[in-house]
């Protein structure tokens, strides 16, 4: 797991302005993976009211992750939209971890170079009068980023026939 960012050396040491724009640069427009973990799953079963399986067969795939591992992720409509994009997030209080830590992801913040390329893309990213988010809610929302691990196919399979 990565460590905290050092304060001193980091370039949002003093925070960074961002708010979201509903564009949907991020839930939509290309191929992409929205991973599930346990606790995801368990939130959007929550805010729809099916249970798991019903949820897994609506609503997710199979995506490949690293070390060759398969994992649980989010439907994407054929123009690559997130299958819960409906003029914004049709599951918005249940949503994903990651949709939650967005632009605040691990790869996004390791550096300003990635911010700002990023940023040319995500309105949200460039709105000068944007909340103000401090170093310690970046880094909050950087570690859960880091810290929500996919469910694998056997971990879907397993909640599914308990």
């Amino acid at each position: 797991m990565m460590s905290i960012m050092d304060n001193a050396s980091c370039f949002y040491k003093n925070g960074l302005k961002f708010s979201c724009q509903r564009c949907s640069f991020c839930c939509g427009h290309s191929p992409g993976y929205v991973y599930l973990s346990r606790s995801d799953l368990d939130k959007l079963c929550e805010g729809t009211g099916l249970s798991i399986k019903e949820f897994v067969s609506k609503y997710c795939r199979w995506a490949d992750y690293y070390e060759g591992k398969t994992v649980l992720a989010l439907l994407e409509k054929p123009n690559y939209d997130c299958i819960l994009w409906e003029n914004g997030c049709s599951l918005y209080e249940h949503r994903p971890s990651q949709c939650r830590t967005y632009p605040f992801w691990a790869w996004i913040v390791k550096d300003k170079a990635t911010w700002d390329e990023i940023a040319r893309e995500c309105p949200g990213m460039r709105a000068t009068n944007g909340r103000h988010w401090t170093y310690e809610e970046i880094e909050a929302a950087r570690q859960e980023y880091i810290a929500n691990i996919p469910l694998t196919c056997e971990e879907v399979e397993a909640l599914i026939n308990s």
